[in-house]
């Protein structure tokens, strides 16, 4: 499968001085297949440990006492010639030996091989690996797969992408040919979301049986893991924040309500059950602010907020599998429930791997706007998302856009329609969301 992150290797191996590579995020997202492929394809040799399975490797790395022991190391447990400048040392799963980074920092420096390490951000260890300093060790933080890497795996070409992002640029519908198949692969995109496994289980059976399967071995993974490595006084309670995520996400506001956690009154009771599952990557935090301007970072409210998943797939497969039948067809809230929860998320998901930090906004005089993202310029933009037919009605919006004072510089509304302006507000069709796009540095 393409990747996205394959074109950000090739730009650490080509712009790198002397620094290793990290690349980090939740367990499933792809993160080995992407590095080892990458290996594979850009260098003669690739040397590849995994500490969480070799328990030997482990162990001898572990008892290194200095850096010309841990490559002596490395050379003796390799399956193969270390070959100076043409070899890849991947190292998976670091958190597991995370005292070998300082003897890593030293091998970096001599420049005789190149160091991808990686590793899930499900361990506490982690975080005291990427507080390496910059210079030393750059990240790559990687995602489920997005709407257009999904696309590309169901055989659509980088040209449609192309037309789509000139019918944007230019306000112009999307030819109806493609118009239907993006819709249609938006709506299969929401049933399987991103996980590697997951899509290639759909692309082969065509069928969502597996799929499910699959999405539902991954939460078992993630709650297994929140077992592991989270703090044994606070376990119970992240795993049943995550848990709670798609009834919150049933409700009309979507906003998490700290009241259903299970013995909490008060955000200071569990703030940092919320930030050890943002940290490790399996949720995703959409935080209000008190008014739509920018910087939005500076009126940030911690105590409100929206949570996702990180992945549409693994909300949807939470859901009664007849119940999600709508979504094949659009139906948004006229189907047998209201997806809005749904669109939202994937909205989430779209804007959190293309580099954005959303925010929502509500009061009680206005109303609630769903998405507030602001570009490279710092000009907010304000997203509404309907998955319903009534995608022309949007009181707070409208309210937003004629308030004196509030800096909105655009607005789209995200919707099961085509291309189309009215006055200030730009209606799109809900898979352009992946059109939305922040530059990101590797």
């Amino acid at each position: 499968m393409k990747r996205k992150a394959y074109d950000e290797l090739l730009a650490w191996k080509s712009g790198k001085t002397r620094q290793a590579l990290l690349v980090t995020g939740a367990r499933q997202v792809g993160k080995t297949y992407i590095v080892r492929e990458f290996g594979r394809t850009e260098y003669e040799q690739l040397i590849e440990f995994n500490l969480a399975l070799d328990d030997a490797t482990r162990e001898s790395f572990l008892s290194a006492r200095n850096p010309e022991d841990l490559l002596l190391r490395i050379s003796i447990a390799a399956h193969g010639p270390l070959i100076p400048g043409k070899t890849l040392i991947f190292i998976d799963e670091i958190q597991h030996c995370p005292n070998i980074i300082t003897f890593i920092k030293a091998l970096v420096d001599q420049g005789t091989y190149d160091y991808v390490l990686s590793g899930s951000l499900l361990g506490v260890e982690l975080e005291n690996i990427r507080s390496y300093p910059v210079g030393y060790m750059t990240e790559l933080l990687m995602f489920p797969m997005d709407f257009e890497e999904f696309c590309w795996s169901m055989g659509l070409t980088e040209q449609a992408f192309d037309v789509l992002r000139n019918s944007l640029q230019e306000e112009q519908p999307v030819p109806d040919y493609l118009h239907e198949r993006m819709s249609g692969l938006f709506h299969r995109y929401l049933l399987t979301g991103g996980m590697p496994d997951a899509v290639s289980a759909f692309i082969r059976d065509r069928t969502i049986d597996n799929v499910r399967r699959i999405q539902s071995d991954i939460r078992r993974f993630y709650n297994r893991d929140i077992t592991q490595y989270a703090p044994k006084d606070r376990r119970l309670v992240i795993q049943e924040i995550y848990q709670l995520i798609p009834s919150e996400l049933n409700n009309s506001t979507r906003r998490f309500k700290i009241g259903d956690i299970s013995d909490v009154k008060r955000f200071s009771q569990i703030e940092d059950e919320f930030l050890w599952l943002s940290r490790a990557n399996v949720a995703l935090p959409v935080y209000n602010v008190e008014e739509p301007r920018s910087p939005l970072l500076a009126s940030k409210r911690r105590k409100l907020l929206k949570l996702f998943y990180s992945d549409v797939g693994l909300l949807t497969s939470t859901y009664d599998k007849q119940s999600t039948l709508g979504i094949l067809d659009g139906l948004g809230a006229e189907g047998r429930m209201n997806y809005g929860g749904v669109y939202e998320n994937v909205i989430a998901q779209e804007l959190t791997a293309h580099g954005f930090t959303p925010y929502y906004f509500t009061s009680k005089s206005m109303g609630e706007l769903d998405f507030l993202i602001e570009d490279a310029a710092g000009k907010v933009l304000v997203l509404e998302i309907k998955s319903g037919s009534r995608f022309h009605s949007h009181a707070a919006l409208d309210k937003a856009l004629n308030t004196p004072g509030y800096a909105i510089d655009s607005a789209y509304v995200l919707a099961e329609t085509n291309v189309e302006r009215d006055g200030k507000i730009l209606y799109l069709p809900v898979y352009m969301a992946s059109l939305l796009q922040r530059p990101r540095l590797v």
